[in-house]
């Protein structure tokens, strides 16, 4: 086998504190030796030595090319054992199973999670580590200042083998399987959930329809719901994993599902709906004429874990994002059981759920997971909700007014300003941050800020300190606000303004979210001049 060392410019873009790449079709196409270079710096900083490493993604536009680089890369830097789902496809909680179960040294997951695929929409590539999560931000600054200092990049020119037969084959002395990318899944999904109770529930009439988006969560879902839960043909709509997603956005929420949405607020709405993403981590649940807040139902999850076979023996902990609703904290207090509060980011989650520290977590991002892999899964919530429905015999919207009956319901908004000038988000945060000293006691209308502050997250097993996560404006106990600037899109900035209030009064429940939330979605507009600095008029997305 000849290995080759390739030169390539300086790798300046890749900032620390992410686990990966994510940017235009276009960067990695017309940038030579951009994700080579990328790679390279993982494989010296991650320390795989020989392998095994995993390969697997979404299958979006640029995959099967990124699959091709990876393996060369990987095979001059000494990798013997390289494992690959079949036509390149995993799921990104799939992905992190069969690292953990086959006790793998990492893999890399092509995926640009939920932005649109296609040669004019977005690619992306991320290191998961042994545990089966993504890259720790000690080792993604490491593999940031690795890349900003190297130039060039081993590989070797070997074939790449067929992708559609699985099995294992040698190529020059590297071992590259091709497994199906649903068997472990299904498997570990199966030991947590009595599907013989849910498909019970399936047989009694209980009908579903799950979104799969042209994603890659299409044949997991037709596997598990149509074929082993008994939910019926049609049940998974839009299943087929298209390279451009069929040109819609797979982004499962109210503006982007909306098909899925009116259907289930319709007359001929089944008595179960759901969708999941473009790499299957997300997930959006409804009932009919309902839909369900991810953080409600994080804090659903919680509170019924005891009804679901694999979290009998009850739960260590929880954990929320900061920026998530603090429905799922009224949960554990009332369990006696620690909530944990983190920045937006699943590795944040990783570290407690390695040291059993929690066994549920989410955000309000539309993604749920638990101590089962080590990445928020989309099917996994499904199934999650399947079970309680056949548990307790209650459609959603009963399981929802209960529980907010017994916890009081935590109205909850999101406001997202997409493909905003850098520099006026930039500014627009830096305004904040500067008054925020004098914010603390000052009113916004008739309410008063009682804390101002920017969340900084003292991690409670390493020790490290991860700071500038989130403006924070508290209003009492009962409600806030808070900005932060996103880091998923890659054409201009996204601001997004999350706002909460408490209610306990069960009579207030079924009023509108935006309505009872308007006077605080006032102050943050006035409070951040975010309309002023940016030139908008409104949010691009309202969640």
């Amino acid at each position: 086998m000849q290995v080759m060392n390739r030169d390539s410019g300086p790798f300046d873009d890749q900032r620390p504190g992410t686990s990966g790449l994510r940017k235009r079709v276009s960067v990695f196409e017309d940038t030579p030796g951009y994700l080579e270079h990328f790679v390279q710096s993982v494989l010296e900083v991650a320390e795989v030595g020989e392998g095994p490493i995993l390969v697997g993604g979404d299958g979006r536009y640029y995959n099967d090319k990124a699959i091709k680089a990876i393996l060369r890369v990987a095979a001059g830097n000494g990798v013997k054992r390289i494992v690959i789902g079949r036509n390149g496809l995993l799921s990104t909680p799939a992905a992190s199973c069969v690292i953990r179960k086959r006790g793998m040294k990492g893999g890399f997951i092509l995926s640009a999670s939920h932005n649109p695929g296609g040669p004019g929409g977005d690619f992306g590539i991320k290191f998961n580590t042994a545990n089966g999560g993504p890259a720790p931000e000690r080792i993604t600054e490491a593999i940031y200042e690795r890349s900003a200092k190297r130039r060039g990049y081993k590989e070797a020119d070997i074939p790449l083998p067929s992708l559609d037969i699985l099995g294992p084959t040698e190529v020059e002395g590297v071992e590259i399987e091709v497994i199906d990318p649903l068997e472990d899944y299904v498997g570990l999904m199966e030991s947590l959930f009595d599907f013989d109770l849910i498909s019970s529930l399936f047989a009694s009439g209980f009908t579903m329809v799950f979104d799969a988006m042209n994603a890659v969560t299409g044949p997991y879902a037709e596997a598990i719901f149509r074929d082993r839960l008994g939910a019926g043909n049609g049940c998974v709509v839009r299943s087929a994993p298209l390279q451009d997603f069929g040109g819609i956005h797979p982004d499962p929420n109210l503006t982007y599902a909306s098909d899925l949405v009116e259907l289930m607020f319709s007359e001929q709405a089944p008595d179960f709906g759901a969708a999941s993403d473009g790499d299957g981590d997300r997930n959006m649940i409804l009932g009919r004429g309902v839909f369900v807040s991810p953080s409600d139902s994080l804090a659903i999850l919680a509170a019924n874990a005891y009804l679901v076979k694999g979290y009998r023996k009850g739960l260590a902990g929880v954990a929320r994002s900061m920026p998530t609703s603090r429905a799922v904290d009224l949960v554990a207090q009332e369990l006696g059981i620690p909530c944990f509060e983190t920045p937006t980011g699943w590795k944040f989650f990783c570290n407690l759920l390695d040291h059993g520290r929690i066994t549920l977590c989410g955000e309000e991002s539309f993604g749920t997971g638990s101590d089962h892999v080590r990445e928020k899964d989309g099917i996994w919530a499904v199934l999650f909700w399947l079970n309680i429905l056949a548990a307790t015999g209650r459609g959603v919207a009963d399981i929802v007014s209960a529980h907010w009956k017994r916890f009081g319901r935590v109205f909850y908004t999101r406001h997202d300003y997409e493909g905003l000038d850098p520099d006026a988000a930039a500014e627009v945060m830096a305004g904040l941050r500067k008054r925020l000293p004098s914010l603390a006691g000052a009113t916004a209308g008739t309410m008063e800020i009682t804390a101002a502050d920017e969340f900084e997250y003292h991690d409670p097993i390493d020790g490290s300190v991860s700071i500038g996560q989130g403006i924070r404006l508290m209003f009492g106990e009962d409600a806030r606000i808070v900005f932060r600037l996103s880091g998923t899109g890659t054409v201009g900035a996204t601001m997004r303004i999350y706002i909460e209030k408490m209610v306990p009064d069960p009579a207030l429940h079924s009023h509108d979210p935006q309505e009872v939330l308007a006077p605080l979605i006032e102050a943050a507009i006035g409070l951040s001049r975010l309309h002023e600095l940016t030139g908008r008029e409104g949010p691009s997305v309202v969640t």
